[in-house]
C-alpha cells in the first residue's frame, strides 16, 4: 500500500531525494557488505527495566534473525499490508522484530511506552491491525498482561506476540518459538514494484486533541533520516547510542534509520538517569549520543571524549533552548511532532540558530541538492498565533484511513503544504524551533486537553496543566487544582483516581499544586506561565 499520491512519488524519485531501496534493504546490504561488523547492543542493565539478559549481534547474525522471523510471521498468516503494533522497550529484540515485519512487507504501528491499555486498544482498532508484539514488562508494568486483554476485546486482532523473559500465558512467545522451529523456517524474497514507496509504519501524532495516525513510507524515513546524518556527519561505521523508545520521529528518524543508512552499530539505551547515558556513552565510546535538548548542557559536560557528536533533540513541548558553549559538536533536531525534523549545528556559536521558512536541503554544502523539507507558516492574524506548515520528501500524507476517516486534524493546504496546527513564534531570522513553550506536554497532547481531564475529579471547579522545567527530564508537567468551596482535595485521592480512569501515564501531572483561583491573561484564557513561575517560587505550597 503506498503512502503518496503519484505525483509526488513521480517528482521525488526524479529528484534522486527517493530510491528503490526499503529500510530492511540498508540492513541487509550492510550485512552482505560486512557480515561481521557488530550491529545491534542491548544496554548492559536490560534485566532491570524488562525481560531478557543482555545481547549483541552481528549483522549477519541479526539478518539470520530478521530473516527467519519475517518467514514466521508469513507462516502464521500474516502478510503484505497487514497492520502489526509494536509495543516494547529499547532492546536488540524490539529491533529485530521490526525490521523483519517491514522485510515481510507489514506495516509496522509503533506505540508509546507511556500508553495504557485503553491507549493501546484505540490505536489498534482504529488501524484494523492484525498482530501486536509487546514486551513483557516495562519498568514494574505489565505490558504483556495488558497487552492480552487488549486482544480479548479486539477481535481483528489475530496474533498477539511477546518479547522478554517472563511471557504471560495467552501470549505467542517469539525467542523459545523461533528456536523451537530452528533452520526450517526461510524467508523467500517477493518481487514488488517500488518497496521503498509502500506504507511502513503508522505512528501517532499527539500534539493536538486526540491520537492521529500519521502514515510514512520507507523514502519518508529515510529523506527524514538525510537531514541528521548531513549535519551531524554520521559516517559509516560509527557508534550511536540512542535513549528513545522506536515510536516515532525522535527515536526512529534521528536514531534508528540513521543507524541503517550508515552500516553504523546501535547501542539502544533505556533512560533512567542522565548519569547512566552518559556513563554508557563513555563505556562504548560513542560517535553520536542523543539526548532531550533541555539536558544537553549537562550531558555535555559528563561526556568525556569531545569526539562525540550530541544530538539534542528538541520537541513541540520543550522549554527555550539554553545559550552555552558545547565542548563538541552539537547538533540541534527540532522535531516537529510526527511531521518533520529539521537539524542544525550550532558550530562556534553559544545561540541556537532560528529555524528559517524555506526550502531545508541538509548541512552547509548540499545547498545545490534537492530540498528535504520546505517551511512557511500561516498568516499572523490579530487574534491568531501563526502555525506550522510543511511540505518535503520526508513530510508524510494526511494520516490513515481510520474507521472516522474524515475527522483528521491536519489537512493538505492548496499549496500542498500539510497544516499540522502546531503553533510557533515568529523571529527575525525564521521561527524559535517548532511549538511555543508552556503550549503542548509531551506526548500527550494540547494542554487545555488536559485541563477538562483534570477537572472531572469531584469537587474541583477548574483545573489547569502547566509544565515545569526539570533538571533530570528536561520538563514536567504538573497541576493546579482549584476545589470547590467547603472541598479540601487529597493529591494521593487524585492520583488515585487517574490510575483508576486509565488515564495515559503522560498525562499524570508530577505533582499537585491547591489554588483558590487560576491566573488569567487578558483575554481570559489561563497564563500557564504564573503558574510555572508560582511553582518554581513557592516549592512548598506543591503537595
Amino acid at each position: 500500500m503506498k503512502a503518496t499520491v503519484d505525483s509526488l512519488t513521480k517528482e521525488y524519485h526524479e529528484s534522486g531525494v527517493w530510491s528503490d531501496v526499503p529500510l530492511d534493504g540498508l540492513f541487509k546490504t550492510t550485512a552482505a557488505q560486512h557480515p561481521d561488523r557488530l550491529a545491534l547492543v542491548d544496554a548492559p542493565d536490560r534485566a532491570a527495566w524488562t525481560g531478557g539478559e543482555p545481547r549483541r549481534l552481528t549483522y549477519a547474525e541479526a539478518d539470520r534473525e530478521i530473516d527467519r522471523l519475517a518467514a514466521f510471521y508469513n507462516t502464521v498468516g500474516l502478510s503484505a499490508d497487514h497492520v502489526i503494533g509494536v509495543q516494547a522497550p529499547n532492546t536488540v529484540d524490539t529491533v529485530i522484530a521490526v525490521l523483519a515485519a517491514l522485510r515481510a512487507d507489514l506495516i509496522v504501528s509503533p506505540l508509546p511506552l507511556h500508553w495504557r491499555q485503553k491507549n493501546v486498544l484505540e490505536a489498534l482498532n482504529s488501524i484494523g491491525a492484525k498482530g501486536f508484539i509487546a514486551a513483557d514488562r516495562v519498568e514494574t508494568r505489565d505490558v504483556g498482561t495488558a497487552a492480552r486483554d487488549v486482544a480479548a476485546d479486539l477481535f481483528s486482532l489475530r496474533f498477539v506476540f511477546g518479547l522478554g523473559k517472563d511471557v504471560p500465558d495467552g501470549l505467542i512467545e517469539l525467542g523459545p518459538m523461533l528456536a523451537e522451529m530452528g533452520d526450517g523456517l526461510s524467508f523467500v524474497t517477493r518481487e514488488r514494484p517500488d518497496p521503498a514507496d509502500h506504507t511502513a509504519t503508522i505512528c501517532w501524532s499527539r500534539s493536538g486533541e486526540e491520537n492521529v495516525p500519521v502514515s510514512r513510507c520507507h523514502n519518508h524515513w529515510i529523506s527524514a533520516a538525510q537531514m541528521i546524518v548531513n549535519e551531524a556527519e554520521i559516517s559509516e561505521n560509527s557508534t550511536i547510542l540512542v535513549p528513545y523508545s522506536l515510536s516515532g520521529l525522535t527515536g526512529l528518524g534521528a536514531g534508528l534509520v540513521p543507524f541503517l543508512m550508515t552500516g553504523s552499530t546501535l547501542h539502544l539505551h533505556h533512560p533512567t538517569s542522565l548519569a547512566n547515558l552518559a556513563t554508557h556513552a563513555n563505556d562504548v565510546e560513542a560517535d553520536i549520543v542523543m539526548t532531550p535538548g533541555p539536558l544537553a548542557q549537562t550531558l555535555d559536560r559528563k561526556l568525556g571524549s569531545t569526539k562525540t557528536t550530541v544530538l539534542a533533540a528538541w520537541n513541540i513541548s520543550a522549554p527555550h533552548p539554553t545559550t552555552f558553549v558545547a565542548r563538541r559538536r552539537l547538533v540541534d533536531v527540532h522535531i516537529a511532532d510526527e511531521f518533520a525534523l529539521v537539524a542544525r549545528a550550532r558550530g562556534p556559536s553559544a545561540k541556537i540558530k532560528a529555524t528559517a521558512l524555506g526550502k531545508h536541503n541538509g548541512s552547509i554544502g548540499c545547498e545545490n541538492r534537492p530540498a528535504l523539507l520546505e517551511i512557511a507558516v500561516t498568516e499572523e492574524g490579530e487574534a491568531q498565533t501563526p502555525t506550522l506548515l510543511v511540505k518535503g520528501p520526508m513530510v508524510p500524507e494526511i494520516g490513515w484511513r481510520t474507521i472516522n476517516g474524515e475527522r483528521r486534524r491536519v489537512r493538505w493546504e492548496g499549496t500542498g503544504y500539510l497544516k499540522t496546527n502546531i503553533k510557533v513564534d515568529l523571529v527575525d531570522d525564521g521561527i524559535a524551533g517548532f511549538g511555543i513553550p508552556g503550549t503542548y506536554a509531551l506526548g500527550t497532547g494540547n494542554l487545555e486537553t488536559i485541563d477538562v481531564i483534570y477537572s472531572s475529579y469531584p469537587g474541583i471547579r477548574e483545573a489547569a496543566a502547566f509544565i515545569v522545567e526539570d533538571p533530570v527530564l528536561g520538563a514536567r508537567m504538573y497541576a493546579a487544582l482549584v476545589p470547590e468551596t467547603s472541598n479540601v482535595p487529597d493529591a494521593a485521592s487524585f492520583f488515585a483516581f487517574l490510575d483508576a480512569d486509565g488515564v495515559d501515564l503522560a498525562k499524570i501531572p508530577h505533582r499537585v499544586l491547591i489554588l483558590q483561583s487560576l491566573p488569567r491573561n487578558a483575554d481570559g484564557t489561563i497564563c500557564r506561565e504564573k503558574l510555572t513561575m508560582r511553582t518554581q517560587r513557592l516549592p512548598a505550597a506543591v503537595a
